[in-house]
This record gives C-alpha cells, sequence and structure tokens, in this order.
C-alpha cells in the first residue's frame, strides 16, 4: 500500500466518507462499511480531493486530451481536479452533462468544453457500471472515444457472472480503470491500525463472500 493510498484512507475516514457499520448495497448485500464520496462538501475537502485525483492520473500515465464527469458527482470531481491538473502546469479541458437534456438558452446536454478526442472519465464509484456505461454512449455519440476510467473506489465485488464491475468495464471497452482504493488496500490498512479489529473482521468476511479472487 503506498502512502497515497494510506493518506486517502485517512482523508476518507476524517471526514466520514468512509464509514464502518451496517449498510445495505445497491446489489442488496449487507456491508460492513460504505463509502459516499457527497461527504466531501467543503472547499478544503474538495481542494484535496482534486489533488488526489490528479496525481493519480498524473501516475497512471494515460494519454487522454480532457476529462468528463457523468452528473452529478462527476461535476465537483471534473471541476476540482482540472483545478487542481492546472496548479501542476496542465491545463485540461473538462465537461460533464445534465440528467436531462435543456431546450432553451444554450440548450443541450453538455455543460463546459466540447467533447472530443481522448475522454477521460471521473467518477466516484463503480456499481452495475450503469454511469459508465451511458458516460461511454454520450462519449462515443459525440465522435470522441473514452480514454479509460477513474475512480475514487473499486469494491472489488463479484457479480453474477464472477467479475467485479471494474473487470466487466475493462473488458467490455478495453480500457484502464484505475481506484484511488480499493477494498484490499482497506483491509491492508486496518491491518495496521489496533482500534478497528472488529471492522477488520467483518470486512474481511465480507471479501470471503462477495470479494474477486
Amino acid at each position: 500500500m503506498t502512502s497515497s493510498t494510506s493518506l486517502f484512507i485517512e482523508f476518507a475516514l476524517e471526514k466520514k466518507v468512509l464509514q464502518f457499520g451496517d449498510f445495505l448495497t445497491k446489489a442488496g448485500r449487507k456491508s460492513p462499511y460504505f463509502f459516499n464520496l457527497g461527504a466531501f462538501n467543503d472547499g478544503d475537502s474538495l481542494h484535496r480531493l482534486g489533488e488526489f485525483y490528479a496525481n493519480k492520473i498524473i501516475d497512471s500515465k494515460i494519454e487522454f486530451d480532457m476529462i468528463f464527469g457523468p452528473a452529478y458527482k462527476g461535476i465537483a470531481l471534473v471541476s476540482s481536479t482540472s483545478i487542481a491538473l492546472s496548479s501542476k502546469e496542465k491545463n485540461i479541458p473538462y465537461s460533464f452533462n445534465r440528467k436531462e437534456a435543456k431546450d432553451h438558452g444554450e440548450g443541450g446536454e453538455i455543460i463546459g468544453s466540447k467533447i472530443k478526442g481522448k475522454v477521460l472519465v471521473l467518477d466516484d464509484v463503480i456499481s452495475a457500471g450503469t454511469s459508465i456505461n451511458e458516460a461511454y454512449n454520450l462519449i462515443r455519440s459525440n465522435g470522441a472515444q473514452i480514454a479509460g476510467v477513474i475512480v475514487a473506489i473499486d469494491r472489488q465485488e463479484k457479480s453474477e457472472n464472477m467479475l467485479s464491475a471494474t473487470q466487466e468495464i475493462t473488458k467490455k471497452y478495453s480500457i484502464p480503470v484505475f481506484s484511488l482504493i480499493n477494498l484490499k488496500d482497506i483491509i491492508h490498512y486496518l491491518e495496521t491500525k489496533k482500534d478497528f479489529k472488529i471492522e477488520l473482521e467483518l470486512i474481511k468476511n465480507y471479501q470471503n463472500s462477495y470479494g474477486v479472487n
């Protein structure tokens, strides 16, 4: 586990983005942890979040021309990340979509830069892959191509076909998918702490039941 990974987990715990308890996932599973990116809800948090994404983008060495954020959580992500990238002398165009196309004023479905070239998608988490599939179709309909995806967390859970949502997206579109942290990172982090023995045991049990190999 890298220092950046550990720092992001501590950041998520500090802001109660990463919580431990009894939660129900979209898949109907009872999960011992929950990740809510929306709890990064102040200026300092957004600034730091953008820095984490920008550093991940640079470290990934992925080739892209612009970044795109699926509404709604992707809006804050591309905004904060583009600012963070500009501080590193990388002035990158960004855009995001509306849930419903606007039929007055400037109209259309896209806000920000015109979608073109190689597009890197930023999102919070891949669950069923719905928002990524929608982003892929939107990007292709604008004559561009999806270069890859970066999310905050990869839950590394298997679906009916025994693949994780990340693996499904990678296989379906032949693109790389990166995450700031994943389930294994959380487990490794908890293993270094004395105050999370119960949480660690519950999460390991959850991983044994639903985690991908």
